[in-house]
């Protein structure tokens, strides 16, 4: 038999009524009842009276095991002890603990059956722990008892305070509610044991917000306290709330939140303009729908409470200005109903009002949410250009009309005081072919110019009108001119009429049909009528029938017709309109005469194909036209040989230039010499002209010595053919660059006139060197003959 109990603690146990020890005869099962939770059933009592009669097997039966959270000692806390009665205490029962915090949290004493809390518990975070415990033989480790389950409770303690979840808390209430309307409800939350105690009993108060708001200590609801709260005059409140347990007690734990209330508007303030009297200005001149001032009304209100409708409510301009009412800014605009004219009314009286469209009835008393001011317009002056009198002008004139004629007469006035003159003329943007003119004083609409009604019918034209003290006001209408019709154009054909007549045709046969085009467009309609010229009247061959809609049918008079006797007849038709003056024009059908088969299709209409001769063959046609393309080829071929000869010689880029010799037969005449060569082929040499310049403004002093000296003694055959051989190329290509080539004057060296000039061959004494002969090398060298003491023949110094 197993009892279970706090044998160290038995008076708090039987304080809280939790366990019961009962010791019955012959060694019965001790069974531990709890208040709630371990009552005896009605089988346990029936077994209870057998077992008086009968011993049964030994067996566990557990009751509940409490502990107090949060304890802080420094030993173990004692839950409670284990115990068989099969342990005769000789240490061969061994107690096993196993299940939920075994060995961590709870340790038993495996001999004595004790059982210890090793940890802090608490019971917000759990609340019991299921174990299981078991009696084992020490030495066989055989069970003795069955495994049992049983339960440990924590016992709470009052360890936390009130906490407000939702806070801080934000709530607003209409501004002059009555006292007691509800504003918002806070709550708190105690974890602590509901059902143990007091120490979830939470009460309310308010630490911050008297006199204007209350709390419910027992709800939590708060509710405003103070009647008429005007928000124009306070907005926000800051209320503390304090909740605190076991029942607001002395001892117990207290949180606090904050509540943020907004007194929202409502509709109690009325609209007041701050001025009574407005002044405002506005040119005659302005458009319609033109701002000419703004008015306000000032409202303490905000939202929709201050939402304002303005209306002219009373004056002289009700039919002149309009106001609408900006909802952004909720200020009244007064705008241009109609043109203004400072020499008709040159000042306006308005009455303005202003009010609430939005009202609440419980606060009319408030009111009136209405308010009225005086608005006073002044009209100023302003110079504005002519107006014409009527603003459209529509003339008809008819197309023959002289030139001259006065057509329409325009009139426009300065409506300003001052009445200035008028000078009147055309846009001519509107009127490009100068049709018309307009007299400067008068405004008498003239043509100018012969109107054509088949070129143009219509005109549209615009007249100026400028002040002559003012010329920059300006005023303008239009004038459109419909030019109207006359009978000015003769009817032609509609096109060029050709016919043909069989030779087989026979009498009365229909050949052509014939329509014509008038240009003019009569008000009863285009009617033609067709008739044979007097001069084909008694025509043999053909004959004219007038249909009466506009269209006339040629018909043959006669059969017989013979292409080789007449190929081609000529019919003369006249044409006339139904105007007045009637007009009339000769339109001439060119009939040929064609032979055709048997059922009338032309075949040939050409007189002298009878006498034509066979056509070439196909082969021989061929034939021909092969010829003319190879003449056609051979034709291309040459011209492009010629082309391609004529063609400037190109540079080869990988030709050295510097290897040109150009040669030049006379004097450069330094850098202002601009007669000597081409400055624009030294820029660009491809550019250059295909034109040689030969130089025009001086001729040499003296021409070159060179051709004197036999050029078979000057140098090796060699280099001399060399150097003709890039001559003639320089000589021959006229796209070759003048730069960085080598020029030859004359040829100064071995076997020349003047034979060497170097001191290289000289005597070694000045004495014995004469020179004389530099005065026969002519005027070129008399500056060195002058140096050198030579004389002339007649013995004067040079």
């Amino acid at each position: 038999m197993w009892t279970s109990g706090r044998m160290s603690n038995a008076k708090n146990l039987f304080g809280l009524g939790i366990s019961l020890y009962f010791w019955g005869l012959m060694d019965l099962t001790t069974t531990v009842l709890s208040g709630s939770a371990s009552s005896l059933t009605e089988r346990q009592e029936e077994n209870l009276s057998d077992k008086l009669h009968q011993r049964m097997k030994r067996s566990w039966v557990w009751n509940q095991f409490f502990v107090l959270e949060e304890y802080t000692g420094t030993d173990p806390l004692y839950v409670g002890k284990l115990h068989s009665d099969m342990d005769r205490g000789d240490g061969s029962i061994k107690y096993i603990l196993s299940g939920e915090g075994a060995g961590i949290v709870f340790t038993i004493d495996d001999t004595t059956g004790d059982i210890h809390a090793i940890q802090r518990l608490d019971r917000e975070e759990r609340s019991q722990y299921t174990l299981r415990a078991q009696a084992l033989d020490r030495r066989t480790g055989r069970p003795m008892e069955p495994e049992s389950e049983f339960i440990i409770k924590i016992q709470d303690i009052n360890d936390n305070e009130p906490k407000f979840l939702d806070g801080p808390y934000a709530a607003s209430v209409p501004e002059m509610s009555p006292v007691g309307t509800s504003v918002i409800q806070v709550t708190a939350t105690d974890a602590d044991d509901p059902t143990y105690g007091n120490s979830a009993r939470v009460v309310y108060s308010i630490l911050q917000g008297q006199p204007y708001f209350s709390v419910d200590s027992r709800t939590g609801l708060i509710r405003t306290a103070l009647m008429n709260m005007d928000r124009e005059a306070k907005e926000y409140y800051e209320v503390i709330i304090q909740a605190k347990d076991m029942g607001g007690q002395l001892g117990g734990l207290a949180g606090t939140t904050t509540v943020n209330i907004t007194l929202s508007d409502v509709n109690d303030n009325p609209p007041r303009f701050p001025q009574k009297h407005y002044q405002m200005s506005v040119l005659e001149s302005a458009p319609i729908s033109s701002t000419v001032g703004r008015v306000v009304a000032k409202d303490l209100d905000e939202g929709i409470n201050a939402e304002m409708k303005y209306s002219l409510v009373d004056g002289d301009g009700l039919d002149v200005f309009d106001i609408n009412t900006d909802p952004n800014y909720q200020v009244g605009i007064i705008t241009v109903r109609k043109p203004l004219s400072f020499e008709s009314k040159k000042s306006y009286t308005l009455k303005v009002e202003g009010a609430n469209p939005h009202l609440e009835m419980r606060f009319l008393n408030l009111g009136p949410f209405r308010d009225t001011t005086t608005v006073h317009i002044s009209v100023e002056d302003v110079d504005e250009p002519p107006v014409f009198e009527p603003s459209f002008y529509f003339v008809e004139v008819p197309e023959d009309v002289e030139i001259g004629t006065t057509i329409q007469k325009i009139s426009a006035k300065d409506p300003d005081v001052t009445n200035n003159s008028i000078r009147y003329s055309i846009d001519r943007s509107s009127d490009p072919g100068r049709f018309f003119y307009v007299d400067i004083t008068s405004g008498a609409l003239m043509t100018a110019r012969p109107l054509d009604r088949e070129d143009v019918s219509w005109h549209n034209i615009t007249v100026l009108a400028m002040e002559l003290n003012n010329p920059s006001q300006v005023g303008s209408v239009a004038v459109t001119v419909k030019v109207l019709d006359v009978n000015d154009n003769a009817p032609e054909f509609a096109r060029f009429y050709e016919g043909f007549v069989c030779e087989n045709a026979k009498a009365g046969q229909l050949i052509q049909t014939v329509s014509a085009i008038d240009r003019d467009d009569p008000q009863e309609g285009q009617h033609f009528y067709y008739s044979l010229a007097p001069e084909a009247a008694n025509n043999p061959n053909f004959t004219l029938r007038d249909n009466q809609d506009n269209t006339a049918w040629i018909l043959t008079r006669r059969s017989g017709f013979r292409q080789h006797e007449q190929n081609t007849f000529y019919l003369p038709i006249r044409i006339s309109d139904n105007g007045r003056p009637v007009l009339s024009t000769t339109g001439t059908l060119t009939v040929h005469v064609c032979s055709c088969d048997d059922d009338g299709m032309v075949m040939s209409c050409n007189a002298e194909a009878y006498v034509l001769p066979i056509s070439l063959s196909r082969g021989a046609l061929i034939a021909i036209l092969a010829c003319v393309f190879v003449l056609l080829v051979l034709v291309l071929l040459i011209l492009s040989m010629r082309r391609q000869r004529k063609q400037p010689y190109i540079i080869d880029e990988e030709e050295n230039i510097h290897e040109n010799i150009v040669r030049y037969d006379d004097e450069g005449g330094g850098e202002e010499d601009t007669e000597a060569f081409d400055i624009a082929a030294m820029w660009n040499p491809r550019e250059a002209q295909l034109v040689v310049k030969n130089r025009q403004d001086m001729l040499p002093e003296i021409e070159s010595l060179s051709r004197y000296v036999p050029q078979a003694c000057v140098m090796d055959n060699n280099v001399h053919n060399y150097v003709l051989a890039k001559l003639y190329e320089a000589d021959m290509d006229l796209w070759a660059p003048p730069f960085d080539s080598l020029q030859t004057y004359m040829f100064e060296g071995n076997g020349s006139v003047a034979e060497s000039l170097s001191s290289l061959q000289s005597v070694t004494t000045d004495s014995d060197q004469s020179y004389d002969y530099l005065t026969d090398w002519g005027p070129r060298f008399k500056k060195l003959a002058e140096m050198y003491g030579a004389t002339d023949s007649s013995g004067a110094l040079w």
